[in-house]
C-alpha cells in the first residue's frame, strides 16, 4: 500500500479544488494497451493518420470502424483498477474536483467519478460522420460500420 505524504495529505484536506490529469498509466493497470510504449504501444503497430482521423474514416470506414470495435471489445473487458477508486474517494473529500482524462476508456466513469473532462472523448459513443451529431447507440449489423439511427449515414468517431 502506498503511504500518501503528510504535507499532500493536508493539503488534499484544506482544498476547495482539486484537478487531476490522467493519462495511458492509470489504465494500463486494468489492461489497456497504451499508445506510444515503443514494443507494445498500438502506434508501434499502427499509423495513427491510418485508423483515428476523419481523413482516415473517409478513405476507409470498414477499417477505421473494425478497430474502434476492437478496441470498445477491450476496454468492455476490463475494470477499473485501485487507481480509478482511490480518485473517486478523494472526488468525495473535496468539494470541487475535477478529473482531466486523456483516455477515451470510459473506467473513470465506470468507477464512479462524476466530474470528468475526456480530452480525446469517450470510445463508448460516436457521432455522425454525416450530420456531427452525437449517436449515443447503434445496432452493429453486417453494414460495416452501422448506420446512424437518425440520419443513416455511417457514424464516426
Amino acid at each position: 500500500m502506498t503511504v500518501v505524504p503528510d504535507d499532500l495529505t493536508q493539503l488534499l484536506r484544506t482544498a476547495r479544488h482539486v484537478v487531476v490529469l490522467t493519462g495511458a498509466g492509470i489504465s494500463a493497470e486494468s489492461g489497456v494497451p497504451t499508445f506510444r510504449d515503443a514494443q507494445t504501444g498500438l502506434w508501434a503497430q499502427y499509423k495513427a493518420e491510418d485508423l483515428a482521423t476523419p481523413e482516415a474514416f473517409e478513405r476507409n470506414p470498414k477499417l477505421v470502424w473494425d478497430w474502434y470495435a476492437w478496441r470498445r471489445a477491450r476496454v468492455q473487458s476490463v475494470t477499473p483498477n485501485a487507481g480509478h477508486f482511490a480518485l473517486v474517494k478523494m472526488e468525495s473529500f473535496v468539494p470541487e474536483f475535477t478529473l482531466i482524462t486523456q483516455n477515451v476508456d470510459d473506467l473513470h466513469h465506470r468507477a464512479g467519478s462524476k466530474r470528468i473532462i475526456e480530452l480525446h472523448g469517450n470510445i463508448t459513443r460516436a457521432k455522425c460522420f454525416e450530420q456531427n451529431h452525437a449517436v449515443a447507440e447503434w445496432t452493429e449489423n453486417e453494414a460495416t460500420p452501422p448506420g446512424c439511427p437518425e440520419c443513416s449515414q455511417h457514424p464516426g468517431h
